[in-house]
């Protein structure tokens, strides 16, 4: 039943993963992974609500190592900040990973506020 649960949550978040990434790099004229930053910032922030929320067993297996592990990609992030300072845009690279960091800590921790201000 888990192994099941894990796959349909990934079912939804790759294919999600996929759409966002390329939605949102399509509307920026750059180098720099907008779409991979953007994925992984809203993963973490619903990693971290799950994480912070009373949610039983198998949700936290659905939504959270299911779609949150689908949905974020460290693999991307770390071929893409290779692959930036292979090309030259090394600047876009330290930002990529110093700002990909802070974005994930950043929207973890706001995601557990959130969850830990709606409980009762």
């Amino acid at each position: 039943m888990t192994v099941l649960l894990v796959a349909l949550g990934a079912a939804v978040g790759a294919p999600l993963r996929y759409l966002v990434d390329r939605a949102v790099q399509s509307r920026h004229d750059t180098v720099f992974p907008w779409g991979t930053l953007t994925v992984n910032t809203v993963g973490s922030m619903i990693l971290g609500f799950l994480a912070a929320a009373p949610v039983s067993g198998p949700v936290m297996t659905l939504l959270g190592t299911g779609f949150c592990g689908a949905l974020t990609t460290y693999s991307t992030f770390g071929y893409e900040t290779v692959r930036l300072v292979r090309d030259g845009a090394t600047t876009y690279a330290v930002l990529n990973a110093l700002g990909s960091v802070a974005a994930g800590l950043g929207a973890a921790w706001c995601g557990m506020a959130v969850a830990l201000a709606l409980a009762p």
